[in-house]
């Protein structure tokens, strides 16, 4: 029978593997930031289709306004995304991605203090948006399209490898796993190896476990519940679970009332030792934070 206080051992263990590994700072492209504490990172979706906020922000004055706010409120991070990765959504031509995601990516690294993320799986998005100032490469699809690799590597900034079972398109229609932890596990090993050998260097390596993509309802919170043991792969978590279906599923909720089960989630992410989690609420994640931030720091 396990003791009561086992998962708490492992996550410290887990946690303390993590620390002597790597160093806990972080170089976005000249921001440097402690990864021992959980920061926010903000969503900006310019793109017409997204699950939650498609079509809001798919202008670059209207994407400029929507950062501000977001920095404001405490986002250390601002994550540009011109592709909808929602279950179904319709693929995307490079050159409609470049023109979406490039002119927002230069206006946000010109003007704010952030570290401005691009999410793309596209090799030419990753090198265009690095030379205009982007200082996180953010990658669903965990560098497995052609040449993503060396483009990230070339990019020579740091860049986040999540977990997806299947394609976004498909990924909901019947995820099976064993064990999802391990298996999660044992596919974010092997894409880091990839990254590795194709020149990316170990300290500038995220992880995200993928909730939601290709996963139930079940294996989301099997996910969320041992997500400390995945500390033992060395290297910082960026949790994304903002407004999610699996929160949907749990409260009953649309979309746009999933703001407590939101703050619920990253609550309990940052409790957990995720070094971002990305949102769609800032400022009231910011508060949550916080409190988290002030409880560690006491005990």
């Amino acid at each position: 029978m396990r003791r009561p206080d086992s998962g708490r051992r492992l996550f410290l263990v887990s946690l303390n593997v993590f620390q002597k590994r790597f160093a806990m700072e972080m170089n976005f492209a000249g921001r440097v930031l402690d990864m021992s504490r959980c920061h926010v990172m903000g969503i900006l979706n310019v793109t017409p289709d997204s699950f939650s906020d498609g079509g809001k922000f798919n202008s670059r004055d209207a994407a400029l306004v929507r950062a501000r706010q977001m920095v404001a409120d405490g986002a250390a991070f601002i994550d540009v995304g011109g592709e909808s990765t929602r279950p179904g959504a319709a693929p995307v031509s490079l050159q409609e991605e470049l023109d979406r995601v490039c002119p927002v990516v230069e206006a946000i690294a010109g003007e704010l203090d952030t570290v401005v993320s691009v999410d793309t799986s596209s090799p030419e998005v990753m090198a265009e948006t690095a030379r205009l100032g982007a200082g996180l490469i953010n990658d669903v699809r965990a560098l497995q399209r052609s040449g993503a690799p060396e483009a990230a590597a070339a990019a020579g900034i740091p860049v986040c490898i999540m977990h997806i079972q299947g394609e976004p398109g498909t990924m909901q229609d019947r995820p099976e796993y064993l064990n999802v932890r391990r298996e999660v596990s044992s596919f974010l090993t092997e894409r880091m190896r990839v990254a590795e050998q194709a020149g990316v260097l170990p300290e500038n390596i995220l992880l995200d476990p993928g909730f939601g993509f290709g996963k139930s309802l079940e294996h989301n919170l099997q996910l969320l519940a041992s997500m400390e043991q995945l500390h033992i792969l060395g290297h910082p978590l960026l949790i994304g679970i903002s407004r999610k279906s699996m929160l949907g599923k749990i409260t009953g909720r649309e979309v746009d009332e999933r703001l407590p089960a939101s703050i619920a989630a990253a609550t309990i992410a940052a409790m957990k030792g995720a070094s971002i989690v990305r949102v769609h609420d800032v400022r009231e994640t910011v508060d949550a934070v916080r409190v988290v931030a002030a409880m560690k720091e006491a005990g």
